[in-house]
């Protein structure tokens, strides 16, 4: 009994072991990196269409690529440059890691080859225009078009399978535009901005450019960095980046365009926010108020004794009988019109609102009532001493009545 349970339990554990090593081999296989035992890797790839999220990066919009906590997907903008992009080539490759180019037309009409070693080294490649102009956002769209067809047009041509070119654009310098992104996305074609930068662009050193690539990392948890393989500064600060990427537990996914074999990878619609809303997260403003469309009624409903919350048998006792009678006569009251509410701008009732216009609200009294001037001569001048006080008892008739509240009113107080 205890040679044949101590067999079952081996066989048990064969069969486990064998079962968890089926499992993982392919996060294994994903791992690995000859020579490099070390190496960071690519944790995933990430398959996406175009034409259902059109716009990422949080930089500029509200959605970004659907990433995991501590996910990071790394692009270079502005290449292919010899001198310092087959540097940046080198060090993703000793790592195994895969990343998106945005090309230039440019730089790969005038260097082809660079375009290739890309696209054979498995990485995605994008556009970036063709010049590189930091006035797409206020450009006339001819123009801005020509740039765009211009990059796609010598990129693609840079390929050996022009199909390679995923449906990828990046806007010079961000500099974004209703008019472009609504072009381009009418090609099928995904804007990308970014999560964060790591500013190598600018005049800083190599450390500040790592500096800023991890703190910006660490403030959002995840996201697109976006970075130059153009760069000296950027090709001495990739290792120390990568370095403490591993680190600190963060995994690179490479990111393609879906296909008609290759579809998309399943998503939903709150994971392709940054910082998803949870039922414990408190929301930061009230929800927007939809615009409501109200019925145009002609009356409205009286209430009746059960909004009161009366009891029938007692109604006589809560109402007398005279609004009992009314009440069941009435079933609904006329709405108020709007012109019951307009008060003329200028108006005796707003003179009277003042006390500096009370002098003013008493001329206008007196004007509206006293008798209406002839056309004649004698008549100009009969109206004239009528409004002016050749008759103080008819004056006094008109307008003391406001001036005199307004006094007792004063005293009072």
């Amino acid at each position: 009994m205890i040679g044949s349970s101590v067999v079952f339990r081996a066989r048990s554990w064969t069969v486990l072991l064998l079962g968890l090593l089926t499992t993982a081999s392919p996060a294994a296989l994903a791992a690995e990196c000859p020579g490099h035992p070390d190496a960071l890797g690519t944790s995933r790839t990430l398959v996406v269409d175009p034409r259902e999220h059109p716009r990422i990066g949080t930089m500029q919009y509200r959605e970004t690529l659907p990433l995991k906590d501590h996910e990071v997907v790394l692009t270079f903008d502005d290449g292919p440059l010899p001198k310092y992009s087959n540097q940046v080539l080198q060090i993703l490759a000793n790592e195994c890691i895969k990343a998106t180019f945005f090309i230039i037309g440019e730089q790969a009409k005038a260097n082809p080859e660079g375009v290739r070693k890309l696209v054979a080294a498995g990485h995605t490649v994008g556009t970036h225009s063709m010049t590189h102009p930091l006035t797409m956002n206020r450009m006339p769209i001819e123009k801005a078009e020509a740039e765009i067809n211009g990059g796609i047009e010598w990129t693609s041509a840079a390929m050996t399978d022009p199909s390679k070119l995923a449906p990828f654009f990046r806007i010079p310098g961000l500099m974004r535009a209703d008019g472009v992104e609504n072009y381009l996305i009418s090609r099928g074609i995904q804007v990308w901005s970014a999560d964060f930068p790591a500013d190598d662009w600018r005049h800083v050193s190599p450390d500040r450019v790592y500096q800023l690539a991890i703190q910006r990392l660490e403030a959002k948890g995840k996201g697109i960095l976006l970075l130059h393989d153009i760069q000296a500064r950027t090709v001495a600060a990739l290792p120390k980046i990568i370095r403490d990427l591993k680190a600190r537990g963060y995994r690179i996914v490479h990111v393609v365009p879906a296909t008609a074999d290759q579809p998309a990878t399943p998503t939903t619609a709150v994971e392709w926010l940054l910082h998803p809303p949870t039922e414990t997260t408190p929301i930061v403003r009230w929800p927007q108020v939809p615009n409501f469309v109200f019925a145009q009624t002609a009356t409205l409903p009286a209430p009746g004794l059960a909004d009161l919350g009366a009891e029938t048998a007692r109604q006589p006792q809560v109402l007398p009988r005279k609004t009992m009678a009314q009440a069941d006569i009435a079933s609904t009251l006329p709405a108020p019109g709007r012109d019951l509410f307009a008060i003329p701008e200028g108006s005796i009732e707003v003179l009277l609102s003042t006390t500096l216009s009370r002098r003013a609200a008493t001329r206008l009294a007196m004007a509206a009532e006293a008798p209406r001037a002839g056309k004649d001569k004698a008549g100009k001048i009969r109206g004239q001493r009528t409004a002016r006080g050749a008759h103080p008892a008819a004056r006094h008739a008109t307008a003391p009545r406001p001036t005199r509240v307004a006094t007792s009113v004063k005293k009072r107080a």
